[in-house]
């Protein structure tokens, strides 16, 4: 088989609103190396969106799956449970940032861990109103897109959001946004369309993630815990691309001095399968009548089974400090190649979820095709790389955290290479 040939095959079976960034037909892969159909070999710098942190195919978490596939696939854990869907929730009970006592939900997508969250939050406070920020992502459902501050691709042409969604801005240094800005929209919020009192939660991630990196600012996390505490508002974190020691610790909130009183997750939870959880306040998590959280899928026996293996292999193989250790470096090479590129304004981002942004140096202006150039160049190479941002103008680095180093120096190179080419078009 050729790509082109499955790409022609795409086309006419498949919704046109299921977009793809590349027309690669993966074949097999292995740690951070895709092969497609017709043979050649791929750096993956995308890891299916932060998922596959521990690498494709990690051998503990495949010997987890396969030992759990010739025991039993579904059951269906609201009809006949099994044991290691309660020890992986008691291991994130004790993992997810907060001295208090946690109780976990687990489901099937990040979308769907959000929309408990905000479910758990609601039946909890007794209350409606939620707030989010400009940039975010939440997931593609109703809530999810209401939830989501971009309209496009997400919101457009899909008619009325949900009712009683919120969003102010959220802190961008490059673009002018402050986190005292931040404030001020919910200040001005408060005084011209919603009552506190009406508020179930605030809901943000710790780094946007589709928005573009952008590392939520210290004084802004302490400012939203404050003003949670001080009139009775859930504090969410969206931990969905962040959590699972990409950003340098197991969650990104880690980094803050506070906790969340629920975080979501899913992603790097369960090395490719699809797991999703969010784990919070015990009171909070019971406040739901039996019957009222759940789904036939969440929960599944090789995606519990997976998501147990990859919490051994980020503690026996240290994956928290390997983060570090590889953003470090990759921000080290960024400087050397921003030094010569102009067009690069900004590189940032906690651990391995590192980012540079690209504008026109002549008017400062965001540079969203540079950016692709650059990403199809990679592409020409042999490395995948993903862009995001509200204009498109970011690259964002999320290779396995389990890299090897060959594979990541011959991905540095590559990289090199695809912004000089980018420059030379």
């Amino acid at each position: 088989m050729q790509n082109a040939e499955v790409a022609r095959r795409r086309t006419d079976a498949i919704s046109r609103g299921v977009g793809v960034q590349t027309e690669i037909y993966v074949d097999h892969a292995l740690n951070s190396e895709v092969w497609d159909i017709e043979g050649k070999r791929y750096i993956d710098f995308a890891a299916g969106i932060a998922v596959v942190n521990t690498g494709h195919c990690h051998p503990k978490v495949m010997a987890a799956v396969t030992q759990q596939l010739a025991k039993f696939t579904h059951t269906c854990h609201q009809v006949l449970p099994y044991e290691n869907y309660v020890r992986l929730a008691e291991r994130l009970n004790a993992a997810v940032p907060g001295d208090f006592a946690k109780k976990t939900v687990f489901v099937t997508t990040g979308a769907e861990a959000v929309e408990n969250a905000i479910k758990v939050a609601r039946i909890a406070t007794g209350r409606n109103a939620i707030i989010a920020f400009g940039g975010a992502f939440h997931g593609r459902t109703m809530l999810g897109m209401s939830l989501t501050g971009k309209v496009d691709p997400y919101k457009k042409g899909f008619g009325a959001m949900m009712p009683d969604v919120y969003h102010v801005p959220f802190p961008q240094e490059i673009h002018g946004i402050s986190t005292e800005d931040a404030m001020a929209g919910i200040t001005k919020l408060f005084k011209a369309d919603l009552d506190p009192t009406r508020v179930a939660a605030i809901i943000f991630e710790p780094v946007q993630g589709e928005g573009g990196f952008y590392p939520a600012p210290k004084d802004l996390v302490l400012a939203i815990r404050k003003l949670c505490d001080d009139n009775g508002i859930v504090m969410i974190a969206d931990e969905v691309q962040t959590g699972f020691a990409r950003t340098g610790t197991m969650f990104a909130m880690e980094q803050y001095g506070v906790a969340a009183d629920i975080t979501t997750m899913a992603k790097g939870l369960a090395g490719g399968l699809p797991l999703a959880a969010l784990t919070g306040r015990a009171s909070m998590m019971d406040a739901a009548h039996p019957g009222g959280l759940g789904g036939t899928y969440g929960g599944n026996p090789l995606g519990i089974a997976a998501a147990n293996a990859v919490l051994d292999v980020i503690e026996e193989e240290d994956l928290c400090a390997r983060a570090n250790e590889l953003g470090g470096r990759l921000k080290q090479r960024l400087e050397a190649i921003r030094s010569v590129t102009p067009e690069i304004v900004d590189i940032r981002g906690p651990g391995f979820m590192v980012a540079i942004e690209f504008a026109n140096p002549a008017n400062h202006a965001p540079d969203a095709g540079f950016t692709t150039r650059v990403r199809v160049e990679a592409q020409k190479r042999g490395l995948i790389l993903l862009t995001c941002g509200v204009y498109g103008n970011v690259v964002r680095f999320l290779a396995p955290i389990t890299i090897p180093d060959a594979h990541f120096a011959e991905a540095m190179d590559i990289l090199e290479e695809a912004v000089a080419a980018a420059r030379a078009a």
